[in-house]
């Protein structure tokens, strides 16, 4: 890495050091999750000459624990004259008779591509007839046609393409082969109403959860879920949301590991302009793995990764703290912009309550996480979270299946920009900010029009996992 670059990001406020980046420059989708003997292996989209998308690569790093990562080279680049010239686009990643194996989109057409890796995952061959599959199915007028996500039955694989029908909806489309080379186009898996779920759907992730299956999309600058069953290669979803209530989470992928886990990486995308972007000369973090669980009523919820601990540094607890009306309090222990918080809070008569965040001393700057208790609904409001006018500004908010008189759970971590709250039930409430100030820092404990307490508050110092 640039020597300026390197001396650029130990000072810059806004770069995560617990969320996994690359050195520099752009990243977006995590692509080709995999597990092998013992390592995991992160893929993702990556413009290896700057903060800003183009040039798309496949960058690679490698982890033996989940959270702590080493940077490999570049698995994928370009090739000219080929039929991802354009770009190396998102895909997956799974293992055939022992042998990585990548498939990815070419775009300018759209095509799906494949390519073949050492054990080590470092030297990839691609296929010498690419691509496997090189048009959308005869008779179909698509609206997009990217982002396989492979998986394997008995002795069957499949494929999902992202896609849309024009006119209809977002869809993915459903093939079947026998060699990963020769694909058979069978049915869209299911296709989605364009006035709700959006008219293409992107990155999507499909896999099976307890008794369920589970449909990730990314489409109308989120990303959904569907859960249902999956009979006779067809799939009948009993339940759809949101993954994450913010509007940074994005493109989705969900892969099993050695315990038998699935676990799920998704893109947290920035929330300021490109100018700022490209003069912090880096753009874009990965979110910290999930674990995605069927909840009681038949929804979708995601909880931190449990290696995340592993990252815990000093700790310390506070408990029975009465809030009043208009008197928020200080909680020095929670200062800082690289910790985890566990905070449970009883909303009493309170209409609103919680903790406002990368707090300046006097509020210039603040980022306030809310439970309404009315509404029973929590909220990130971000109007405040900073002096610039070039960053996002809004509030975001969630619903949370609260019953009267319960106290509301956030968990939150706070890592430089990064704001990730995972909330009762596992709703996730993900966000980004950029606060101009040094001392905007603080953390405040708060009750709007009653009386609250803090039944409960931890807090760790994360490490870095570099």
């Amino acid at each position: 890495m640039e020597r300026h670059l390197q001396e650029k990001f130990a000072t810059d406020p806004h770069r995560p050091h617990y969320h996994f980046l690359p050195p520099a420059h752009w990243m977006n989708d995590p692509n080709g999750l995999m597990h092998l003997k013992g390592k995991y292996h992160l893929f993702y989209q990556h413009n290896p000459a700057g903060a800003f998308h183009a040039n798309m690569h496949w960058g690679h790093a490698q982890s033996t624990d989940l959270v702590h990562w080493k940077h490999l080279p570049i698995a994928l680049a370009p090739t000219p004259g080929g039929p991802d010239k354009d770009g190396v686009y998102s895909g997956c990643g799974v293992i055939n008779n022992g042998i990585p194996t990548l498939v990815y989109t070419g775009v300018r057409p759209q095509v799906q591509c494949l390519a073949t890796g050492s054990e080590d995952m470092i030297t990839w061959a691609k296929y010498d007839k690419n691509p496997v599959i090189g048009a959308p199915p005869e008779g179909l007028e698509v609206t997009g046609f990217r982002d396989p996500c492979v998986w394997q039955e008995s002795d069957r694989w499949y494929m999902l393409v992202g896609s849309g029908i024009k006119d209809l909806g977002g869809t993915a489309l459903l093939y079947a082969s026998g060699n990963l080379t020769d694909w058979e186009y069978l049915h869209p898996i299911y296709v989605g109403d364009k006035t709700v779920t959006g008219e293409m759907w992107e990155c999507p992730t499909f896999f099976p959860l307890g008794d369920k299956h589970a449909l990730l999309v990314s489409t109308v600058g989120t990303v959904l879920y569907f859960v249902g069953t999956w009979s006779e290669l067809r799939f009948s979803p009993e339940s759809q949301g949101r993954v994450d209530f913010g509007d940074s989470f994005y493109a989705a992928q969900a892969f099993p590991d050695e315990q038998g886990r699935r676990i799920v990486f998704g893109w947290l995308r920035e929330n300021r302009g490109v100018g700022l972007q490209k003069e912090a000369g880096w753009s874009g973090v990965m979110s910290l793995p999930r674990i995605p669980f069927v909840r009681e009523e038949g929804g979708l919820g995601m909880g931190p990764a449990p290696e995340i601990t592993l990252l815990r540094g000093k700790h310390e607890r506070i408990t029975g703290l009465d809030l009043a009306p208009q008197s928020p309090k200080v909680i020095p222990q929670a200062r800082g912009d690289r910790v985890e918080i566990v905070a449970v809070v009883q909303p009493g008569d309170a209409a609103q309550c919680g903790l406002a965040l990368h707090c300046s001393p006097h509020d210039e700057e603040r980022t306030v996480l809310s439970y309404d208790r009315q509404e029973r609904r929590i909220r990130i409001d971000r109007r405040r979270s900073s002096l610039s006018a070039n960053v996002a500004l809004d509030v975001h908010e969630a619903p949370v299946g609260l019953s009267e008189g319960e106290a509301v759970t956030f968990h939150i971590f706070l890592d430089g920009s990064v704001i990730e709250v995972f909330a009762d039930g596992g709703v996730c409430l993900t966000s980004r900010v950029y606060p101009t100030r040094a001392d905007s820092v603080g953390v405040k404990a708060f009750a709007v029009g009653g009386r609250a307490r803090i039944k409960s508050l931890d807090v760790w110092q994360m490490k870095a996992i570099w």
